[in-house]
């Protein structure tokens, strides 16, 4: 047939025995990304809620406060989650291919760091913002 474009060369790559769990180890770095994704959403959404319903303003504050900045921070953090997962999805997913992956403590630690560092900050936070307008006031 004219449309048989196959070559008649033997390709090692396709002659050497595939890993029988390839397609196992695939779904489950999908459902690992798609973890990381749910986590982005979630930080994001969180930094949203703290600027858009001032949860962290003080109702009697004549400032704007602070708070936004904390938003701010959690919803940087939730889009280079995004971004960092699905170059790291990428990268494993290369290596499950041509079978050379090694798992790496570097984004469980990375990620630790800074979700420490955000919750930190909000205890922080609300230890130190005012909670009533008697916080504000000057002694007489």
């Amino acid at each position: 047939m004219l449309l048989n474009w196959k070559s008649t060369k033997v390709n090692t790559e396709k002659t050497k025995r595939p890993n029988p769990s390839r397609v196992r180890d695939h779904l489950a770095n999908e459902r690992t990304y798609l973890a990381w994704m749910r986590t982005a959403i979630s930080l994001m959404g969180f930094g949203v809620v703290i600027v858009r319903l001032r949860a962290f303003h003080p109702p009697l504050v004549p400032t704007p406060g602070n708070g936004w900045k904390l938003g701010l921070l959690f919803s940087t953090v939730g889009l280079l989650t995004v971004l960092l997962s699905t170059k790291h999805y990428f990268g494993v997913r290369q290596d499950i291919d041509y079978d050379t992956y090694e798992p790496t403590d570097r984004w469980v630690i990375l990620f630790s760091l800074a979700i420490a560092i955000l919750g930190a900050g909000v205890i922080y936070y609300m230890f130190t913002v005012p909670s009533s307008l008697e916080g504000l006031m000057a002694p007489e």
